[in-house]
């Protein structure tokens, strides 16, 4: 009834202005004579149907056209996208989703925004995914007890998948939004969780952290210091974990760690700074292994500005994400490379699939060999 409805007042509203451009409304036809020529009348909002007549296809091949995972030839599409163009045709994507079940619109659910390598991931995650097609809702958090409430404001608007990339998810939560049927599809990003009907996209930070520890034990260092994030249960990282038990694994000791409340640039620096003038003043720690690059650039300045210690020749630094703050010459990190590129595009292949997929995905990074370490 609502599409009778609308075809309907569409005719009228067509017929309307065809009568007007023909004069027989003459209090409106002298504005019409009036225009210049480069002027038009706006014959109201332009429709698939307009498109579809002036492309010479169906309003079917229309919504195909728009939709790059959609079978239509190349040649159709560029005729259909240009009569769109000229008419200044926009999709309605709210319409079109309430059709298919699908809104073209994924949430990214983030809370991490002191760490710089976030905006990296946002921007790689943001741009792929718009040119697969798809649109991005960024939902920030404040803290950890707005996670529920950020993953009900993404199953308000319908979106197809909602990725998660920060520190205050634990396995809980996920259990308790899948349950509620909050979301449709639930993509852990850059971590891992152990519920089982999520999917986990991430680097592969067990082999990473071996590499790293081997490296460090090949260069000489013996005395450590783990530099760790948040101590939450967020849907964790694994990198302190596994270089606790690799470092032991080779040397039988038991090597030492801190945490920083946030992977904040400012705060790794005095955190760092405390331990190495508090509790690690007479063992001072001859290497820091870092979480991830905003922790070891921290770490780079207390040791250098804090201590008037030089790195690496007192105390070497290797960090993990290679953000380009990394790369610079005053810091000049060793770090990890992750594959963020890759891990975006596995992502647009997992919400590609009209099943789950059956087990996590990990990526190997590789090391960057710098001057810190």
């Amino acid at each position: 009834m609502r599409k009778r409805a609308r075809k309907n007042c569409t005719r009228v509203h067509k017929t309307n202005y065809w009568l007007l451009r023909a004069g027989f409304y003459p209090w409106l036809s002298a504005k019409i004579g009036a225009m210049n020529d480069d002027q038009t009348i706006d014959p109201g909002v332009v429709i698939a149907d307009d498109v579809a007549e002036a492309a010479g296809v169906s309003r079917w091949t229309v919504g195909r056209a728009f939709r790059k995972d959609a079978p239509i030839s190349a040649k159709t599409r560029k005729r259909v996208l240009a009569a769109a163009a000229q008419l200044g045709y926009v999709p309605d994507l709210a319409a079109a989703g309430l059709a298919s079940d699908r809104s073209g619109l994924i949430a990214l659910l983030v809370n991490d925004f002191a760490n710089p390598h976030t905006l990296v991931v946002l921007e790689r995650l943001s741009l792929i995914l718009q040119n697969e097609g798809w649109g991005s809702l960024l939902v920030p958090m404040r803290d950890e007890s707005g996670a529920p409430d950020a993953l009900l404001t993404a199953s308000q608007r319908r979106v197809d998948a909602a990725v998660l990339n920060g520190t205050w998810f634990d396995d809980q939560i996920i259990k308790t939004a899948l349950g509620a049927r909050r979301v449709k599809k639930l993509i852990v990003f850059a971590r891992t969780s152990e519920n089982p009907n999520t999917i986990s996209i991430s680097c592969d930070d067990v082999g990473a952290l071996r590499d790293i520890v081997a490296f460090a034990f090949e260069k000489g260092y013996r005395r450590p210091l783990f530099v760790a994030g948040p101590d939450s249960h967020s849907a964790t990282v694994r990198r302190k974990d596994t270089f606790l038990q690799e470092w032991h694994r080779r040397s039988g000791a038991h090597a030492p760690f801190i945490h920083v409340e946030q992977y904040n640039i400012g705060l790794a620096h005095a955190r760092v700074l405390a331990a190495l003038t508090g509790p690690y003043q007479d063992r001072r720690p001859d290497i820091l292994i870092c979480e991830n690059d905003a922790l070891a650039i921290g770490a780079i300045d207390a040791i250098r500005y804090g201590l008037g210690l030089s790195v690496p020749g007192d105390i070497g630094v290797i960090g993990y994400d290679d953000m380009p703050l990394a790369a610079l010459p005053c810091y000049n990190l060793t770090t990890w490379h992750q594959p963020i590129t890759d891990m975006a595009n596995a992502l647009v292949e997992v919400l590609r699939q009209t099943s789950e997929p059956s087990r996590d995905q990990l990526f190997p990074g590789r090391f960057i060999q710098r001057g810190s370490a």
